[in-house]
This record gives structure tokens, C-alpha cells and sequence, in this order.
């Protein structure tokens, strides 16, 4: 068979032949959106406030254009002297709004914790700005006290790597520590070698104040993260001609065997007729095959639904090392190489390379891109759990048979030897660990566990409170007020965390201000005080951050007193909002006979068969059995001899001249009947002569008499019936009337309506 070289069929479970293996591919990135649950709020973004999807030439543009103003717009937004922007990353809407993600220096020094997110209209004007910290930067001195050696010595003591030497620490930066509210003079110095456990990368960030020595802060640059693997069954792989594991068609991305190593970057992978691994873990391409597929199924999750070409949005695709270290049970992504690292497992049998953990870890290459979440405290919690919800994320979009979408973190690796997964959205706390709820402490907690608030926010945002199946998979997630959240589906709770992540979230947001961040995003993609936007408020609640939109129940619109006919189709929609988000039930009573009320869209319709006036009563109910009420009448009128409209004044007819027209203006509601009855008397020596038409007051014409030569007959006096039921009654009807031959002369008498 003939090949194309850069989409190949590939063997992860037991060797079969190569024609078998062409009939069953699976298309990397297949997704198929996720029905509403019942309950769920099912109102759709403002696609306008949707991202963009801009190729690398355009964004580069982009920036290029924010760099060349940022000297304004640093005077615009009244920073000090001393002050410089440095643009970091731009987004722009479908609608034109552009925001602008600045970092910012202090007399040439870098400013940690201090970023800008500058939020432009359409037309350019300033809408907003999300800042970090509101301090004013003024800095007494940028001449440090404590020599760099000094801050080095801190740094060290201060690390837990194994055996940590001064070797090990780069030379320390002085910097503008502003992430804990008041500008400090301090410096940044990275501590490497190795973690605790002997083999996991050492990259500790410790902040130490330039003046008197005190430790600020610290983080950790190595971003872990773990999932399943080896159950992506047969994938297509984007590969080069030469038979490497680099995907062309995804920014390069490139997939490196470490062959057990801890260093470098490895070997890319290549095969001789690009046909990859066996689906076993001791064929060494197995592992390759995994993480390049997790990450070409990320690249394409980010890039069609947000609208996002690559980690850093530039169309450049980071690379993957796969068999890191022995039994080395664990996944990180590193910025100074731009790269995911993979472990076997325990027993080097179980390589943490599946789809979630994949888009786990290529998430923190988008979160360090975009918001930059320090890695510790409730950031750190923070940007764990952006990982994990972009992992599920990426797992639902993928929709691969054989490694379904669900909430669960790392569900196959078997990483607690007894089959559980690793981590739980719709309740955290279930891994023994992980925190359900936000708390005074949790700032303290391992960011692994301090993330459940975060999955579970997400959760709950996405498929609501209370028991469920997905996926075959059994969910029952609480609340911490007790009390219910309906869900928006999973699709608009994707939407809101990655524009809240993108546009509003900045490196040392914490919980409280996540939940500012999701609401703005709310807010600009379904509407501030929307139904959408109250059930964010109302989930932070539920994980006990923030409190609940106050319940003002239910409130239905009045559409006023209506008029129908007996006969004729008849239709209303009622208009109903809510403070508690979810499904609307809609009820009526006093309805005139034919007419009835859909319990779910609130459209009143159908065709009267009775006449007579009616007390209308509309009841609607909320989710939380609150309800609202509004009152009309409906009359319904007799179908035949109903209301007439006339016109008695006479309009002359020129001999073979331009039509005339004799108005009639119709007020009633609703549309005409399908029986529209048309009375003309027009008088006229030669009626052959004329041309009659009826003309509706949105312009449509309907021809009730043509021209005939060898009618000699005069005057034209004719009852006709025009079916007009497409028609609203409301308005100017116009009877036109032409004479087409020359020598006979008339006009029109009178003419009439009957509706």
C-alpha cells in the first residue's frame, strides 16, 4: 500500500497486521460535543467575546504592535517614571477587544508579581485593566545590602534538593519583589541538582529581601504532574518524512527517548518504515507513541476550541522526553527547556504517558505563558488544578474509545496498587488528600491536594451537584453549603476558565481572586447578572469561596392583553428570568380553547376555536421551586365578519399611466388569516384594462387581477381571498392598481379588509 509519510497508523496494544491497522485508525483530536444535562444552564457564549483564532504571522503582528506602544500605554495608564511594560502575550476576541498581558520593570530591575492585564474595546479605547497588586512600585533604593553570595547561601539552605551545592544555584538576580502587596528590593536566585527523591529536576525559586536578608517566598520551577497510560489503542501520529517522531503539522514537536537517562535531551525517536511500538512497555516506542499522541491531541484541543496555536500561542511546539530515570513514578513539565518528562512507573511498566497527563503537563507550559501561577500556596493550588481541567478537557475532546472522557485523574496507571486514580474532581477528598473546600490554611497544603478546590469548582460548574453517570462512570459531588448547583456543561466551563486563565488570572492570584477572574470571564461571554454568571458565584459558594447571589426568585414579563381570531394560528412567547440559574418549567391557566403552553420554552401557541375574552395566568418555576406570575387577557374574535378596514376615497387611474395606490391602515395584532377577504369597487370604461394586486405592509404583493384585452366589460366590482397568514395584519395595506391599455379611463371607488 502507498504511505503518506506524516499521518501514520500506529500499534499501541497487540501487533497486527498493517492492513488491519489502516481500516481501524482513530483520528487524533476527534470530539464530539457533550449534550446539556438536566438542570443544566444551556444558554451559549457571546461568540463574539470568544478568542480569536489567529495563525502565528498574525499574532506575531500583533505583538509587534503592543510593543511599539507599550511607552504609551504605560503613560496612559499613569505608571511611574521609573516604570517600563514588556509585553508578554496578546489575545484578541472575534469581536476586535485585544488584551494585552504586560510584565513590568522598576528602574531595569524585573518586576516578580507585578503583571497587567491591559483589556482594549474594538475600537481601541481602553475598556479595562486587571492588575496584579495595586501598589504604587516606589522602591526607597534599588542598592542592595546583602551581597548576591549572601542571598546564594539563603537560597541553598533554604532548598530541599539532595545534596544542593553552590553549583547547583545560578547567580542571583536582583529584583522587585511585589507579590505580597508592598514593592521590596530582593533577589531571585534558582537552586538545581535534584529533588528529595533523588531524580525528579531541582529548579527552586527562593525570593530573598535584598536588605535584610529574610526569605520572601519560594517555588518550584518543575511542574509535576501524573495521569494513565498505554490505552490510546491505534492513533495517528504526525511524523516527518525520515520516519521521526516530529509532528510538521503541530509547531515540530518533537519525541526523545532518555533510555533511563536523567539529562540532555535524549534521542528523537525514528523507525525505518513508520510503523510505531507494540502496545507493550518494554518496546521503547510505546512510550513515545503515548506522550506524542497526548501532545498532538492537546496542541489540536487548544488551537480549535480557544483558538490558541501552541503552548505560547506562536505556532512553535514545545518536545517530549520519554523512559526518564528508573522506576521513576511521576511526569513534569520544565520552562528552561520547554519540554514534558515522562517516567516508566513503578517496575518501569507503566509510563506516565497517557492522554490526560500529556495535556497535564503541557497546560502548565500554557499556564507559565499566560497567567504564570507561581508554583506554591493558593496559585500553586491554582495552576495544578488548571492542569487537571484541561487534562479532563482534552480527554472528553479526544473521544478516544479506548481511554473515554471523564473526571477521574490518572484512572489507569494504577499508581495506588489497588485500582483507584489518583485524584477526583466531583470529590476531591475521596484520594484521602485533596481539599474539597477553600480553608484559612490551605495555603500551606501541597499544591497536588490544595488543587481540589479548583477541580472541584470545575466540577461542579460543569455537571452540577448531586449523583450522576457519565461515561459509565458513577459521580456524587457535595456542596459545601448544602445546597444544589445545576452546571452550565462542561463546553461553556472550559470557556470561562481559560479566558478567566488567560485574560484576568496573574501569578500570585489566589482563590478569591480566581473567583473575580471567572466572573469577568462570565460576564463578558454570557452577560453580567446572566443565569450563567450567577451559577459561577453561586459553585465558588458551593467549594466555600465567596458567597451565593442573593435568591430574588423568579420575574416573568407581562407581554400585555392579546387579540387572536377564531381559526388563525396564534403564538406568544413568555419572557422569564432568575437569580437561581437552571431550568425554567413554565405552566398557564385561563388559556383560550386551542392554545397551550410549551412547559419548557414558555412559546404559547396553537390555533383559537372559541371566541370570547380569557384571564390568562402564567406560573413559572426555577430550579429551586421558587416562582413568578403574570397576569393578562386574551380575547379571541370571531373568524368570519370580524374586523373591517376601508377606504371610501377616490383615487383616479391614469389612462395607461404608472400605478396608483389607495392605503389602509390595519391596526390589529397578530398575523392576517389564511382567508383574508378583499372587497373592490372601482369604476372604469374597459376593466380589461387593469392590472389589481394587494400589497402588504412588508412590500409583498399578491395579484388578485390580471390584464385582459378581450374583457370589455366595465367597472371591476369582486369579493377576493387571499391567504396572508404569513403576513403580520399590522400595519399599511396598499390595493395597487394599473391601467395597461391606452383610451378607457376610471378609478377606484372604494375598497375593503375583513379580517
Amino acid at each position: 500500500m502507498r504511505r503518506t509519510p506524516h499521518r501514520r497508523a500506529v500499534a499501541t496494544g497487540a501487533v497486527v497486521a498493517m492492513a488491519a491497522m489502516l481500516t481501524v485508525t482513530v483520528q487524533a483530536g476527534a470530539g464530539t460535543a457533550a449534550a446539556p444535562r438536566p438542570g443544566q444552564v444551556t444558554a451559549q457564549p457571546d461568540p463574539g467575546a470568544l478568542p480569536a483564532k489567529l495563525s502565528p504571522a498574525q499574532r506575531a503582528e500583533l505583538l509587534r504592535e503592543a510593543k511599539a506602544g507599550a511607552a504609551g500605554t504605560a503613560k496612559q495608564l499613569k505608571l511611574g517614571p521609573k516604570e517600563k511594560l514588556v509585553v508578554k502575550d496578546v489575545l484578541k476576541d472575534v469581536n476586535g477587544s485585544v488584551h494585552t498581558r504586560y510584565d513590568r520593570t522598576y528602574a531595569g530591575l524585573p518586576v516578580l508579581g507585578g503583571g497587567l492585564v491591559v483589556h482594549e474595546a474594538p475600537n481601541g479605547t481602553l475598556r479595562s485593566v486587571t492588575k496584579a497588586v495595586r501598589s504604587l512600585l516606589d522602591v526607597p533604593t534599588t542598592t542592595a545590602k546583602l551581597a548576591p553570595a549572601a542571598a546564594e547561601e539563603k537560597a541553598l539552605k533554604a532548598s530541599k534538593a539532595q545534596g544542593a551545592k553552590k553549583a547547583d544555584a545560578r547567580e542571583p538576580r536582583k529584583v522587585i519583589w511585589v507579590a505580597d502587596g508592598k514593592p521590596v528590593l530582593a533577589y531571585e536566585t534558582v537552586v538545581g541538582g535534584v529533588q528529595e527523591d533523588g531524580t525528579t529536576p531541582n529548579e527552586l525559586h527562593v525570593i530573598t529581601n535584598a536588605t535584610t536578608g529574610e526569605k520572601l517566598h519560594e517555588y518550584q520551577g518543575v511542574q509535576e504532574g501524573t495521569g494513565n497510560s498505554m490505552y490510546s489503542g491505534q492513533v495517528t501520529l504526525g511524523t516527518a518524512p525520515s520516519y521521526t517522531l516530529t509532528d510538521t503539522t503541530r509547531g515540530n514537536h518533537k519525541t526523545y527517548n532518555l533510555n533511563r537517562g536523567t539529562s540532555g535531551t535524549g534521542t528523537l525517536f525514528s523507525d525505518p518504515d513508520d510503523v510505531w511500538g507494540d502496545g507493550t512497555p518494554q518496546n521503547a516506542q510505546t512510550a513515545g507513541v503515548d506522550a506524542h499522541y497526548g501532545a498532538a491531541l492537546t496542541w489540536d484541543y487548544y488551537k480549535n476550541v480557544h483558538g490558541r496555536s501552541g503552548i505560547r500561542g506562536d505556532g512553535v511546539g514545545a518536545y517530549s522526553r520519554v523512559h526518564y530515570g528508573n522506576n521513576y513514578v511521576n511526569a513534569f513539565w520544565q520552562d528552561s527547556c520547554f519540554c514534558m518528562t515522562y517516567g516508566d512507573g513503578s517496575g518501569n511498566v507503566k509510563p506516565l504517558t497517557s492522554i490526560d497527563v500529556a495535556a497535564h503537563e503541557m497546560t502548565h507550559g500554557v499556564t507559565s505563558a499566560t497567567a504564570n501561577l507561581t508554583y506554591s500556596g493558593e496559585p500553586g493550588g491554582l495552576n495544578e488544578g488548571t492542569s487537571d481541567i484541561f487534562a479532563t478537557a482534552v480527554e472528553f475532546n479526544a473521544n478516544n474509545p479506548n481511554d473515554v472522557g471523564d473526571y477521574l485523574i490518572g484512572e489507569e496507571i494504577d499508581i495506588n496498587g489497588n485500582g483507584t486514580p489518583l485524584r477526583y474532581m466531583d470529590k476531591p477528598s475521596k484520594d484521602g488528600r485533596s481539599k474539597d473546600y477553600w480553608y484559612s490554611g490551605i495555603g500551606g497544603v501541597d499544591v497536588h491536594y490544595s488543587s481540589g478546590v479548583a477541580n472541584h469548582f470545575f466540577y461542579l460548574l460543569a455537571e452540577g451537584s448531586g449523583p450522576k453517570d457519565i461515561n459509565g462512570v458513577h459521580y456524587d459531588s457535595p456542596t459545601y453549603d448544602n445546597l444544589p448547583v445545576p452546571g452550565i456543561g462542561r463546553s461553556n466551563a472550559e470557556k470561562i476558565w481559560f479566558s478567566a486563565l488567560t485574560k484576568y488570572m496573574s501569578a500570585n492570584t489566589n482563590y478569591a481572586a480566581a473567583r473575580t477572574a471567572t466572573l469577568s470571564a462570565a460576564a463578558e461571554l454570557f452577560g453580567q447578572g446572566s443565569a450563567t454568571y450567577n451559577t459561577v458565584a453561586n459553585t465558588w459558594a458551593a467549594v466555600n469561596v465567596g458567597q451565593r447571589v442573593p435568591d430574588t426568585g423568579v420575574s416573568v414579563t407581562n407581554p400585555g392583553n392579546q387579540t387572536s381570531t377564531v381559526g388563525q394560528p396564534a403564538s406568544l412567547q413568555i419572557k422569564a428570568t432568575s437569580s437561581n440559574a437552571g431550568a425554567l418549567k413554565y405552566a398557564a391557566t385561563g388559556l383560550p380553547a386551542g392554545l397551550s403552553i410549551n412547559q419548557t420554552s414558555g412559546l404559547i401557541s396553537g390555533t383559537p376555536t372559541t371566541e370570547g375574552t380569557s384571564n390568562v395566568t402564567v406560573t413559572v418555576t426555577d430550579s429551586a421551586n421558587k416562582t413568578g406570575t403574570t397576569s393578562f387577557t386574551w380575547t379571541v374574535k370571531p373568524g368570519s365578519g370580524g374586523d373591517v378596514f376601508e377606504n371610501l376615497d377616490d383615487v383616479q387611474i391614469p389612462d395607461a399611466g404608472s400605478a396608483v395606490n389607495s392605503p389602509v391602515k390595519v391596526t390589529r395584532t397578530g398575523n392576517a388569516p389564511s382567508a383574508l377577504k378583499v372587497d373592490v369597487d372601482i369604476v372604469h370604461t374597459y376593466r380589461g384594462d387593469l392590472v389589481i394586486d394587494l400589497v402588504a405592509p412588508d412590500g409583498t404583493a399578491y395579484r388578485l387581477k390580471n390584464s385582459n384585452a378581450a374583457d370589455s366589460t366595465a367597472n371591476v366590482k369582486a369579493s377576493y381571498t387571499v391567504n396572508a397568514s404569513s403576513e403580520a395584519a399590522e400595519g399599511t395595506w396598499n390595493l395597487r392598481v394599473r391601467d395597461v391599455y391606452q383610451q378607457d379611463t376610471g378609478y377606484i371607488n372604494s375598497w375593503k379588509l375583513t379580517f
